[in-house]
């Protein structure tokens, strides 16, 4: 009886629109799930928030918004750029679209050991997926975001006692055409500072920091341009975007800069 009820129930969402408009994207967004995510360790469990879309035909009344939970709830595989393009490519199959776009987001954990001390600590990242097919082209992008410390060059010059520093806030987008490691991204963003975080320090440890920072003051010009340098340098990276926020510690604004390139 059951089946027979499920089988002569109305598709709605498959009927005919009268009004011929077709939508860039519909779907489903702030899905919260459990993922493990790839790392140099092997899958890492987080917590992720998902958005799923496709493109909708003028013709076509809706989309069925319960196979883009269906296919999560399914999907194994670690989070990564390969998962993302084989996500997407089992999303247009089964929702039969032409173009869609996927995002996914969760912390990302990393043990580091202390400068001088070596105490070990988890320090955490946010990372993001985006995965795109638009006329037939597919583009999935690697984003991370780190915190790090950064140190006025101007204060430093014209001060006779230290120099003003902050917590910024570094963003790695990238386009791949082979693996690069979150981790290895991570590695990027931190370098390109004037110094990086851990959660754990001993004096020794904060000595070390605020001299380094001290001897690598560096703008937020700086900040983006050395990243660029790496990743201009990277023959896997055939696009990205990056940006750094100075939260300014003498200021009640922040300080900005951006670059993106197609290489």
């Amino acid at each position: 009886m059951t089946t027979e009820i499920l089988t002569t129930l109305p598709d709605v969402q498959s009927s005919p629109d009268t009004r011929c408009i077709a939508i860039d994207r519909v779907g489903v967004r702030g899905i919260t799930i459990p993922i493990t995510v790839q790392s140099i360790n092997g899958p890492q469990p987080s917590v992720a928030t998902v958005a799923m879309y496709v493109s909708l035909p003028a013709t076509q009344k809706g989309t069925h918004m319960s196979r883009f939970v269906t296919l999560l709830s399914e999907n194994l595989e670690p989070l990564s750029a390969s998962m993302m393009k084989s996500l997407i490519t089992q999303m247009l199959a089964l929702l039969d679209a032409q173009d869609g776009y996927i995002e996914i987001s969760c912390p990302f954990f990393v043990t580091k050991s202390s400068p001088v001390s070596g105490l070990k600590s988890v320090m955490n990242y946010e990372i993001r997926y985006e995965a795109e097919c638009k006329n037939g082209v597919t583009s999935v992008k690697q984003e991370i975001s780190a915190p790090v410390t950064s140190l006025c060059p101007c204060s430093k010059k014209i001060s006779q006692y230290g120099a003003h520093n902050q917590r910024s806030k570094i963003r790695i987008s990238c386009e791949l055409s082979a693996e690069m490691s979150l981790e290895e991204q991570i590695r990027i963003a931190e370098t390109s500072a004037s110094c990086e975080l851990w959660s754990r320090l001993k004096r020794s440890d904060e000595k070390y920091v605020t001299e380094y920072a001290y001897e690598h003051a560096k703008f937020v010009e700086d900040l983006v341009r050395d990243m660029a340098s790496q990743l201009n340098a990277d023959d896997r990276v055939l696009a990205y975007w990056i940006d750094a926020e100075n939260f300014e510690s003498i200021h009640n604004h922040s300080a900005y800069a951006f670059i993106e390139r197609r290489k």
